[in-house]
């Protein structure tokens, strides 16, 4: 577990070369929990095996009796989840919210699961009250102990039928993996559907599972008892590509982000268009220069962040930086994640007086041709982070930047890539608990 990471970075370093795309964070650590499932051996191309969560993941499947291989050169992992089984082990300290995914594997291969808390901690409200609602309308007993989350159901899973009373991305995907391990029918009602939940179902119909979808929220699991393995392609990260588009537009320089997955992306291409951005690309790649502004500079803007296909909520920060820099008052929204804010603080550190927020709302006040200055600045969430690690890399000056393994969390090889850009960064880290290979 990295803690106390800190970036120091010298702003002004203007990017040039190539770029690839990883796969797909959101969609990797999912595949990750539902290869468990399979009878087989799973071999999972286009991995990020660098990043932070699922080294987290595969620690925990490790100690719990499954073969994780790790293939860094070729960006692949395999994984053997025959000898898999519940086992009650010395610390359940893991801060990633997605634990919950762990439990079909353990339930179909043990009839039993312990696993941690989402975020590591059973602190205030419980947010994982709608995968409990999952397991139990599929037939098992839970109980909350002190350390973590025992699900029972010696016999596996049952079939039944699933109504969320709200739209959820991890509900779903939970009661998806769930599903594919019974050999009958299940439904589920209200369902999210995302480009990495439909990579996700790629998955499970390609090791057995017969998944039916209708329209954008209704979905029809008919599982089987034995799944086999399967060798399948993790699509690339939508929110990196946008990642690394708006900061090659941002730093002036000229940059060919590969791997770019445009038809999860539509609408967020489109608003970049809109923002006077006319990039160069063709079926698989995008390129960026200072050629691309239409007029010279980046137009002024509103939008609104929800769900896909729009804008995600996850690409709210980076937008928040194209306001920054376009000549006039932008506005961003967000209805899905009002309080997703907690990065303005630190962006405005580098950005005095040019952005003011309030609950599902930012404004951004941007001029032609500014810098920002250098700071220190801490790492909020995940996304929010990148966006305050961009601000450094634009900035005057050379700053610091804490916590920054928020950034690593969701950025596969970041500082390699940007070394391969020409970009450089330090990176200081105070501990070090343990590293998977």
């Amino acid at each position: 577990m990295r803690k106390n990471v800190t970036a120091k970075i010298t702003g002004g370093q203007i990017p040039h070369g190539r770029v690839k795309v990883s796969g797909a964070k959101n969609a990797a650590t999912r595949l990750l929990a539902a290869a468990l499932i399979s009878d087989g051996q799973v071999k999972l191309e286009n991995f990020p095996t660098e990043l932070v969560d699922a080294n987290y993941k595969i620690d925990f499947i490790r100690k719990n009796g499954g073969e994780v291989k790790i293939d860094k050169i070729n960006e692949a992992l395999t994984i053997d989840s025959d000898k898999l089984v519940s086992s009650i082990l010395d610390s359940y300290n893991y801060p990633i919210r997605t634990t919950y995914l762990l439990v079909p594997g353990l339930i179909k291969k043990s009839g039993n699961a312990k696993i941690p808390y989402p975020g590591g901690c059973k602190i205030g409200n419980r947010g994982y009250d709608l995968h409990l609602m999952v397991w139990e309308k599929l037939g098992a007993q839970i109980i909350e102990r002190p350390d973590y989350i025992e699900v029972i159901a010696p016999s596996g899973f049952k079939a039944g039928e699933i109504n969320f009373p709200i739209s959820t991305i991890g509900g779903t995907e939970n009661a998806l993996i769930s599903a594919s391990t019974i050999a009958g029918e299940t439904t589920i009602k209200n369902a999210y559907i995302s480009p990495e939940i439909e990579c996700l179902i790629d998955f499970l119909r390609s090791i057995g599972s017969k998944i039916e979808v209708v329209g954008n929220s209704f979905i029809r699991v008919i599982g089987q008892s034995e799944l086999k393995g399967s060798i399948f392609q993790v699509m690339p990260d939508r929110i990196e590509a946008l990642t690394w588009i708006v900061y090659g537009i941002l730093s002036g320089g000229d940059v060919l982000i590969e791997d770019v997955p445009f038809s999860s992306m539509e609408i967020p291409l489109i608003h970049l268009k809109e923002a006077g951005i006319d990039f160069y690309r063709n079926s698989t790649n995008v390129r960026v220069s200072p050629e691309c502004l239409v007029n010279g500079t980046l137009q002024p803007f509103e939008l609104a962040s929800g769900t896909h296909p729009g804008i995600i909520s996850d690409m709210q920060p980076f937008y928040t930086l194209l306001g920054l820099h376009a000549d006039g008052i932008s506005r961003i929204f967000d209805y899905r994640y009002p309080e997703r804010l907690k990065y303005c603080e630190e962006l405005i550190k580098f950005y005095p007086e040019k952005i003011n927020w309030e609950k599902g709302s930012i404004t951004t006040f941007g001029s032609k041709g500014f810098r920002p200055s250098s700071c220190s600045a801490y790492s909020t969430d995940l996304r929010g982070s990148m966006a305050v690690v961009i601000a450094a890399l634009l900035a005057e000056g050379t700053s610091e930047i804490y916590n920054v393994e928020m950034a690593l969390r969701g950025y596969n090889k970041l500082k390699d890539k940007l070394e391969h850009l020409g970009v450089k960064i330090l990176i200081e880290e105070e501990e070090t608990e343990w590293q998977v290979s």
